[in-house]
């Protein structure tokens, strides 16, 4: 009997038979060996629970000024173009590091081969 001949004659119920227990059978054990309570031991250091509202301020509702006065604060000041130059001034913080390499520099300068 050769292969040829095995696929022509069809599938054979018994072979199929044996081959759909034998797959029940390994999905059997794997899920027997699964299910199966691992060993209890003892935690090192006890448990603690921190909640995640631990130091939580709720919103405060912020002092509500007539209208009229905040725009007489507003044209005191200067007006808007006080607030502009506010926007554009430098601010306080350190100027961040230029990360990236000089013009002309070669990106690859670093790179060794192996």
């Amino acid at each position: 009997m050769t292969l040829t001949s095995v696929f022509k004659s069809g599938p054979r119920p018994g072979v199929c038979l044996a081959l759909t227990a034998a797959g029940f059978l390994v999905a059997g054990a794997n899920t027997a060996r699964a299910q199966s309570p691992a060993p209890a031991t003892a935690p090192d250091t006890p448990l603690t629970f921190r909640s995640a509202f631990e130091g939580y301020q709720p919103l405060t509702d912020e002092k509500i000024v007539n209208w009229k006065d905040a725009n007489d604060t507003t044209r005191r000041i200067g007006g808007w173009r006080a607030y502009a130059k506010q926007a554009q001034a430098p601010s306080t913080a350190p100027p961040e590091k230029d990360a990236s390499p000089p013009a002309g520099a070669d990106p690859h300068a670093g790179h060794g081969k192996p």
